[in-house]
This record gives structure tokens, C-alpha cells and sequence, in this order.
């Protein structure tokens, strides 16, 4: 990677994006280096000149948007926030800001969760264990639990939100680009319709 490393920021850019774009529509398996390179606008030889291999990139690409979000998060976020709901809100508005610059980051993301291809599926496994230990810090670190009605779970909720984010995600076109704004507009009136049922009502 240091070769592509050393590429001006720019160039860099246009290389991952074409690369993230390529990868969400057709999946890892039958995204060809061809797709890449077309979408990248580099030449075949100059893909695996950057990167070795295409699963190399692809790993890459995992890993590089998975940090770009989490250090947001870790920039951003503020741990005086303690209500459940509000938390939440707050990291997808810090995740939806964190995207701009390279838009088909969700897409991206969210097609490596049906990934099932076995050359990679392993080290996607890995790697959302590594990022699901951060999100339930975030989540439920110094948060307070006073709010919900007795006998609720908050890890379930979160497991609920989870869940229908990729539901949401699941039924869009796969050549389609998701919009983190219309996403994020659905996510806030399922997260209010969950705190309007779940927290006890002097909270809400």
C-alpha cells in the first residue's frame, strides 16, 4: 500500500471511490479488476500495481471506511449525552457527516454485510467483531438505563435498530447509491417511535 500511499490526496480519492462504487453494485466476488479500473479511472496493471491483489484492495476498503467513521465517532462524540435514544441520533448524524467526503461509503458498508463469498467472509467477520466491541462502548458506556420501562433490554433495542438499519439497506437496489440522509430520516422515526413505547412516560 505505500505506493498507493504516496499517491497525491486527490488521486487517492478517486481511486477509492471508483473502487468503493464498483464493490457495492456488483459485491466482491463478481467485481472484476476490469470494474475497478474502469470505475477508478486507472488501468488494470496500476489496481494491482497499488494494491497486489483484489482482495488486498477490498480489505483495504473495509478497513479504511470502518476508521473513517470510527474516528469521527471518537472526535466527536460527547459522553455527557447519557439518554439512549439521543446517543444514537447523535452518531448517525457524526457517521452521515463523515461519509460526505466519499459518498458510497454506506453502500460500501452495508454490501460487505451480505457478503458470502467464502474468500473474504472470514476476514469481514473479523473485522465487524472488532467494530461491534466499539459500538457497544458507545452505545452503553456511562449510559443511563433509569429511562426504559422495567423488564426492557436496551442491548435488544440496539439489536432491533441494528437489525432494521440492514433490512433497510437489504431491499434498496444494489446498483443504487444509498442516501445516509434518507436513511437517517427513516432511522429517527423508528428510534422516536421505540422511545415513545419503551421509555416510561415521565421521560418522554
Amino acid at each position: 500500500m505505500e505506493k498507493f500511499a504516496s499517491l497525491p490526496a486527490e488521486k487517492q480519492t478517486q481511486i477509492i471511490d471508483g473502487a468503493l462504487q464498483a464493490f457495492s453494485i456488483n459485491g466482491y466476488k463478481k467485481t472484476s479488476v476490469s470494474d475497478i479500473a474502469a470505475a477508478a479511472g486507472i488501468s488494470k496493471a496500476m489496481v494491482f500495481h497499488y494494491f497486489g491483489t483484489k482482495k488486498a484492495l477490498y480489505l483495504y476498503l473495509i478497513k479504511f471506511c470502518s476508521q473513517i467513521v470510527m474516528n469521527a465517532i471518537t472526535e466527536k462524540f460527547d459522553k455527557d449525552v447519557t439518554d439512549f435514544f439521543e446517543r444514537i441520533q447523535m452518531v448517525s448524524m457524526i457517521k452521515i457527516l463523515a461519509m460526505q467526503k466519499h459518498p458510497a461509503i454506506l453502500s460500501f458498508l452495508s454490501s460487505i454485510l451480505f457478503e458470502k463469498d467464502e474468500e473474504v467472509r472470514q476476514d469481514i467477520q473479523f473485522i465487524l467483531a472488532m467494530g461491534e466491541g466499539f459500538r457497544n462502548q458507545i452505545a452503553f458506556d456511562g449510559l443511563d438505563i433509569s429511562k426504559f420501562k422495567d423488564g426492557v433490554d436496551p442491548k435488544l433495542v440496539m439489536k432491533i435498530l441494528v437489525r432494521y438499519s440492514e433490512g433497510f439497506v437489504s431491499e434498496l437496489p444494489s446498483d443504487e447509491v444509498i442516501d445516509p440522509e434518507a436513511l437517517y430520516r427513516e432511522f429517527d422515526e423508528c428510534t422516536r417511535l421505540l422511545r415513545t413505547n419503551l421509555y416510561k412516560e415521565e421521560y418522554l
